[in-house]
């Protein structure tokens, strides 16, 4: 009888039941699911495990180790984790997080005196670390800026592209690195920006650009963000490395605070993944700046809606541990002091690979590799180099040549020189 009474909708479902179930029994229900490609970055840490090689090295995945190439857990997260055991309960946060860990992430990215945060004009909420917030934002493009294009880098971090296809927001791919110098390709770039609609959305990224570690300078920075002004382009800045490219982390938001300062409405990603070592913790902050405080209340709530049907709210106990290092003096003062020797050590590491290099007589500049910042190196190896590395020597990286610099350490840095000017040289 419950069936007899059901909506048209559901009696519609209920006539093509049949069918569907014939299809069943002649196709199976998954017979037609072919196996999806490999990710190209997660897919070389499968290739690397498989591998018997004793000297075998992974400089695929961006996760940070020390000089003996192990795992690092900051001592201020260990301390965080101390005080956070057995103090909280375990229920579930709002929608949009906790509150607190919002609002301790938009002062680290826009700055503690921002005028924006201190007038209430930033809309918030907790993400799925760099690529919930990503995720969040394709969708509120979609949804609520209806027709415009994302315009994505060459080369970025390839889930990029995934994330806005799966948005349904049309890409257009603007020109960022330069292969003949191994730098920025900064006036194709200007140049190609120019001719974008107005209302386009511009993706950038804020600090450590990945994979190249090819950044703008200041007075770039400045030039880009007045063309945007000019143009009414939109800025996305994904900020997953704050910290990391210089070990300084108010200098490697200065993108972030130019445009703000400029007036720029735009959206900001914040991950903890990279700069305090959370990466399974899967922590994050999604922000956009907007003209008035009920603009901002606005806007939050759609954040929300778009956060409700993907995964109803985010986990709890990475926000705790962020929002109690930054909410401390002392100890955010010690995470700082942790961020900056992380990246020093992979500065060091740039410097040590290209001088074993130039030690060996390599034909070719390696400048570019202390040139670059942040985790990665983008070597200039042609895919076909990178499968002799792979093949002939265990080391084990994407095929466009991006290495993890936070993979390289001075036991195999020389190893790694040597196979590097081998493939590069014969």
């Amino acid at each position: 009888m419950a069936i007899q009474r059901s909506s048209g909708v559901a009696s519609l479902a209920l006539r093509a039941l049949p069918a569907a179930r014939t299809f069943a029994s002649q196709a199976g229900w998954f017979g037609h699911v072919p196996e999806a490609p490999r990710d190209p970055i997660l897919g070389v840490t499968e290739k690397y495990l498989a591998d018997t090689n004793p000297l075998k090295m992974n400089l695929g995945v961006g996760a940070y180790r020390d000089d003996s190439g192990q795992p690092v857990v900051l001592r201020s997260v260990r301390e965080a984790e101390r005080r956070v055991a057995g103090s909280n309960f375990m229920e579930y946060l709002p929608i949009g997080g906790h509150r607190q860990f919002c609002e301790d992430s938009v002062k680290l990215g826009y700055g503690e005196d921002a005028e924006v945060v201190a007038g209430k004009q930033v809309a918030m909420i907790q993400s799925l670390s760099g690529t919930g917030s990503c995720r969040l934002f394709a969708e509120f493009q979609g949804h609520w800026m209806k027709g415009s294009k994302i315009y994505i880098p060459n080369p970025t971090w390839s889930n990029h592209h995934n994330i806005w296809r799966d948005a349904h927001v049309e890409e257009v791919i603007y020109p960022y690195y330069n292969k003949e110098t191994r730098g920025l390709d900064f006036e194709r770039m200007c140049d190609t920006l120019s001719q974008a609609p107005a209302g386009s959305v511009v993706l950038l990224h804020a600090c450590a650009h990945n994979p190249t570690g090819v950044d703008p300078t200041r007075e770039q920075w400045q030039e880009l963000s007045k063309l945007m002004l000019e143009k009414r382009l939109f800025p996305c800045m994904d900020m997953a490395y704050q910290g990391f490219a210089t070990g300084d982390c108010e200098r490697d938001a200065q993108a972030v605070r130019i445009f703000v300062k400029d007036g720029h409405r735009l959206a900001l990603s914040q991950s903890y993944a990279k700069n305090m070592g959370l990466y399974g913790q899967r922590v994050g902050c999604f922000s956009i700046v907007c003209d008035s405080p009920a603009e901002a209340k606005a806007v939050e709530s759609q954040m929300k809606a778009l956060a409700r049907p993907m995964y109803s709210n985010p986990p709890l106990h990475g926000a705790l541990l962020v929002h109690t290092i930054l909410s401390d003096p002392e100890l955010k003062q010690q995470w700082y002091g942790e961020v900056k020797g992380m990246a020093d050590r992979i500065i060091s590491m740039r410097s040590l690979l290209r001088q074993n290099l130039e030690s060996l007589g390599s034909p070719h500049s390696w400048q570019h590799i202390t040139d670059q910042i942040g985790m990665f190196c983008f070597t200039g190896l042609t895919p076909e180099q990178v499968d002799r590395l792979t093949g002939e020597y265990s080391i084990y990286l994407t095929r466009n040549g991006r290495i993890s610099m936070a993979g390289v350490n001075s036991g195999n840095v020389g190893r790694l020189a040597e196979a590097i000017h081998k493939v590069t040289t014969a």
